[in-house]
């Protein structure tokens, strides 16, 4: 029987849930205690569990456990600027495993935004350096929650090509390896420049793609979702529909490329659900129409908000949605989303959520 595991980073560590049958889940954690954890995976090439370990005072690490978290271990090599870089690493914010063809690899994207990579499965860490001194680099800017580095996507069927998504910088894409990066955010809006739609400048807020190729791709912007059926060469907005066009999360169906999640917040400033309601929408036709699905989810005074890794699906069938909330809330659905409940309650602050099936 499969199992499924979540993994929740909160401000203060890593908690884990199984569950045999996505009614029971057995929490075990804080680990990594009082620290952190902007993001954690489950690498199924490896068994391992890989996390994004932050702390004011001691820094930022990689850790990893092949235990399911009954011992770790730092990288060797964590992500570091070079001693001659005019930038200090200030977080971690997003893991991302290699394709299947490459075990051996990793990826991190950081703050100031930049983007790591591993070849030997997280033990050392070297910087892609064409992304960081990017021509335009000097005219990024950063977004409420920095300069950051947050979304990380491969494409599965081109070794060549793969994509970031930066605050408040827009998406960058490249086709040669990492050698060469190019602005991939036309048609995407930024309501807060004097040029509604500039070559770069936009807010991205997450980024996924979508089936078995990096050409269909979706994301969560400070203004508005959108969709790109060419790899980002341009985007078609589809927020109609939705109650905000502002929001954090963003999550995939794992076996209906076009079928997507996502949870709108009320405006840049109170970045919390709309009327005090909160509900996840769903399209399932690559954001033409959406629905609302609030079953089982508080209807009045939900005053929380969700962060920008705190939504996630499962792999099975039918799948799994969950979503974590700052309060400390984490919700599932094992009916694709049709109605939810609370599977652990009291946590610190969740940053990020996970899933992953056994």
């Amino acid at each position: 029987m499969n199992k499924c595991l979540l993994l929740a980073g909160t401000k203060k560590g890593l908690f884990l849930l199984l569950s045999p049958d996505r009614s029971r889940w057995e929490l075990t954690g804080p680990f990594h205690t009082g620290r952190e954890i902007n993001h954690a995976i489950y690498d199924r090439r490896t068994g391992a569990i890989v996390a994004a370990v932050n702390d004011a005072w001691f820094g930022c690490e990689i850790s990893r456990s092949t235990d399911f978290g009954r011992s770790w271990q730092a990288a060797q090599q964590n992500p570091a600027f070079q001693a001659t870089s005019d930038y200090q690493l200030e977080r971690i914010w997003h893991i991302e495993s290699g394709r299947s063809s490459e075990p051996n690899v990793l990826y991190a994207g950081v703050a100031p935004a930049a983007l790591f990579q591993s070849v030997d499965r997280g033990e050392t860490w070297f910087e892609v350096s064409s992304l960081t001194n990017h021509p335009t680099r000097s005219r990024w800017q950063p977004g409420a929650g920095g300069l950051c580095l947050h979304s990380i996507v491969i494409d599965p069927a081109n070794q060549n090509r793969m994509f970031v998504g930066i605050s408040a910088v827009g998406v960058f894409r490249t086709d040669d390896g990492g050698q060469t990066w190019q602005p991939a955010n036309k048609g995407t809006r930024a309501e807060f420049l004097p040029d509604k739609f500039p070559e770069f400048g936009q807010c991205v807020h997450k980024l996924l793609h979508a089936g078995d190729s990096g050409s269909l791709l979706f994301q969560q912007n400070h203004c508005g979702v959108y969709r790109s059926r060419n790899a980002g060469a341009d985007w078609t907005e589809i927020t109609a529909g939705l109650p905000s066009d502002f929001g954090f999360p963003l999550a995939i169906h794992p076996h209906q490329p076009e079928t997507l999640y996502v949870i709108p917040l009320q405006g840049a400033e109170f970045r919390c659900p709309p009327g005090g309601k909160l509900c996840v929408y769903r399209s399932g036709n690559g954001g033409e129409s959406w629905e609302p699905l609030d079953k089982g989810l508080p209807q009045r005074d939900a005053y929380v908000g969700v962060y920008r890794e705190s939504m996630a699906t499962d792999s099975l069938d039918p799948a799994g949605v969950y979503f974590g909330t700052n309060t400390g809330k984490l919700f599932g659905s094992n009916d694709q989303g049709d109605s939810w409940r609370v599977i652990a309650d009291n946590l610190p602050p969740i940053y990020s959520v996970s899933a992953a099936v056994l």
